[in-house]
C-alpha cells in the first residue's frame, strides 16, 4: 500500500524551514537539516519541495497568505482610515519584530545580493502587497477627507520603513548589544508621527 502522507506535513515542512532560514540564513541552511527537524528524510523532503529555492518561496507566500487578513480588513466599508492606519502600523511592527518573522527582511537585506531571484521573488510577493495594502488605505482616507496627501505611494514607503526598521533592529542590532527596542512604543510613536504628516489641515 502507498504510504500516507500526513495531513500537516506541508505546514511542519515550512515551520522547520523558517527556524533553519531563521538560525542559518538561506545559503548556509541544508535541505538535509530542515528534513531531519521535521523528521522525514531528504528525499520526502525533496517529493514535497524540488530545491530549497522553491522551500523559500514557499514560505514567504504562506507567510503574506496569512500576515495580511490580520492587518487590513479586505474590506473598509465605512471605517475611519486614522484608526484603519494605526492599528495597521501597530500589528505590523510587532509582528514583522517577532523572531520568527525578522529574520526575513535581514535575510533579503544580507543575502539578497548572492541570490537576487530570492530578493525579487519576496520583492514581488511581500513587498509590493505591503505597499500597495498601506497605499490603497491612504487612498481611502484622502477619498473620505480623512488624509491629505499628494503622493499616497511614497507615503506607503514611509509607513513600512518604520516597521521594516523595526524588524532589522530586532534581529540585526539587539544581538549585538545593541539597547532592546519598545516595539510597542515605537509603533505608537510612528503612527504618531505618520498621522500627524497626512492630517488634513
Amino acid at each position: 500500500m502507498p504510504r500516507v502522507t500526513p495531513p500537516d506535513r506541508r505546514e511542519r515542512i515550512i515551520d522547520a524551514a523558517r527556524e533553519e532560514f531563521a538560525t542559518r540564513g538561506f545559503a548556509a541552511a541544508r535541505m538535509e537539516d530542515v528534513g531531519r527537524r521535521v523528521g522525514i528524510s531528504r528525499a520526502a523532503l525533496y517529493l514535497a519541495f524540488d530545491s530549497k529555492e522553491a522551500l523559500f518561496r514557499a514560505l514567504v507566500s504562506e507567510v503574506i497568505t496569512q500576515l495580511m487578513p490580520t492587518l487590513l480588513p479586505s474590506d473598509y466599508g465605512t471605517l475611519p482610515a486614522p484608526a484603519l492606519l494605526r492599528a495597521f502600523i501597530r500589528n505590523a511592527m510587532k509582528r514583522m519584530a517577532a523572531p520568527d518573522m525578522a529574520f526575513l527582511p535581514r535575510l533579503i537585506v544580507g543575502e539578497g545580493r548572492n541570490f537576487p531571484e530570492l530578493a525579487r521573488f519576496y520583492h514581488e510577493t511581500a513587498t509590493i502587497c505591503v505597499l500597495g495594502a498601506v497605499e490603497r488605505l491612504i487612498i481611502h482616507g484622502v477619498e473620505r477627507g480623512e488624509f491629505a496627501c499628494a503622493d499616497a505611494k511614497m507615503a506607503a514607503h514611509s509607513v513600512t520603513g518604520g516597521i521594516v526598521h523595526a524588524a532589522l533592529w530586532r534581529s540585526v542590532f539587539e544581538p549585538v548589544g545593541a539597547e532592546a527596542l519598545d516595539v510597542d512604543w515605537l509603533a505608537e510613536c510612528h503612527a504618531g508621527l505618520v498621522l500627524a504628516g497626512l492630517r488634513v489641515g
